[in-house]
């Protein structure tokens, strides 16, 4: 080879190693760039919640090449209060949230919380759009510098899961039972109960030691501890816990995205995993009471209260729950606690059993996705 033809070649050689390190280079900013780590208190799949994250991974990853998203479930990062303060300081991108959870350290939250209000399921999913709901994403933008993306539902059925059938005040009295969040403290206390508040992920363990009594729940966590409470009781939608999930984000991370990865991470978010969570939510409660309701309290599984057997409940309970929440968030929130409870009645008035899209999904199409994600 000549020596022309021999400096030739060094000199392609170079260019190509220095095009590979420079390719390596840019695929581990952009991947970097796009990097996401989601902080949840809820279980992994098969819970709604679980495989909705894990669906939301796949669609991101796939729509933005070199993306890489990361989910830590039942509190394995952070617990909710604690993951908005690591968005607040931009060491957090992603939470997938549960406003009673986060009252811990912003009380407001509690504004929209309250068993036996939104009572039908499209009066939950309307909750978007309550003035009480854009006050709370507003103040988590101004106060945490977090944007609250929008709403996804517990299960509508959240109920009393036990050893021994939980379905009237004096059940309660006495026993220590795992709450979701402080205002529901408030409803356990009236019954008589001693509640305590812990992470989903401590509960197992806490049933099977006799720690607790018994929890309060998703039908998505009762499939989880049916072993340890196989009694699970629910007073009608809402009619135990009224709580919902937040999806939210770091504003520190977001604005260090490029616009082309904000819209599409946003579109895939709102547009695409939050219905589908919601639908998937809806057929996962309807599965679990087909599979494993009752009509006789006396027997284990999910049993649901006739409406006399609530109203005994819901007399017991009067306004504790009302009264904790303006005890317990600043004067200014009382006017909010009022909203929240005249927006949840017309939500029920305009949304009667039956009426919403969302009872119209045609579950059978999502067994599929089920069936993929118990496996897993």
């Amino acid at each position: 080879m000549s020596k022309s033809l021999s400096q030739l070649a060094k000199r392609v050689g170079l260019f190509a190693g220095t095009t590979a390190l420079a390719g390596a280079l840019a695929s581990a900013g952009a991947m970097a760039e796009v990097t996401i780590r989601i902080a949840s208190d809820t279980v992994g799949p098969p819970h709604p919640a679980g495989i909705a994250m894990e669906i939301f991974k796949e669609k991101v990853e796939n729509a933005i090449p070199g993306s890489k998203v990361r989910i830590y479930v039942s509190s394995s990062l952070y617990k909710n209060p604690e993951a908005v303060e690591a968005m607040t300081e931009g060491n957090l991108e992603m939470a997938w949230g549960q406003f009673g959870k986060t009252a811990i350290l912003d009380p407001w939250t509690n504004v929209v919380l309250g068993p036996m209000l939104l009572t039908t399921p499209g009066a939950i999913n309307a909750i978007d759009g309550f003035e009480t709901f854009k006050m709370i994403q507003a103040r988590f933008n101004k106060v945490h510098d977090v944007t609250i993306f929008g709403s996804a539902h517990l299960s509508f059925y959240m109920g009393a899961g036990s050893g021994s059938r939980l379905m009237k005040p004096d059940d309660f009295k006495g026993k220590k039972i795992r709450s979701m969040g402080p205002a529901e403290n408030a409803m356990l206390r009236a019954f008589g109960a001693n509640p305590t508040t812990m992470a989903f992920g401590d509960v197992p363990p806490a049933l099977e030691t006799k720690v607790i009594d018994g929890l309060l729940t998703s039908l998505g966590g009762f499939n989880k501890v049916k072993e340890q409470a196989p009694f699970y009781t629910i007073a009608g939608i809402n009619g135990i816990v009224g709580d919902y999930y937040y999806i939210a984000g770091s504003n520190k991370w977001w604005k260090k995205l490029k616009p082309e990865h904000q819209a599409t991470i946003q579109k895939i978010l709102v547009e695409e995993v939050l219905p589908w969570a919601k639908r998937a939510n809806f057929c996962n409660d309807k599965r679990l009471i087909d599979k494993f309701g009752t009509k006789d309290p006396s027997k284990p599984g999910i049993y649901i209260m006739s409406s006399a057997e609530s109203k005994v409940m819901a007399d017991k309970l009067g306004d504790a729950t009302t009264k904790w929440i303006k005890a317990n968030t600043p004067g200014d929130a009382d006017k909010w606690v009022d909203k929240f409870a005249e927006e949840a009645k017309a939500a029920v008035k305009a949304n009667p059993i039956g009426s919403n899209w969302l009872e119209k999904t045609d579950c059978a199409k999502l067994e599929p996705i089920f069936a993929k994600y118990t496996k897993k």
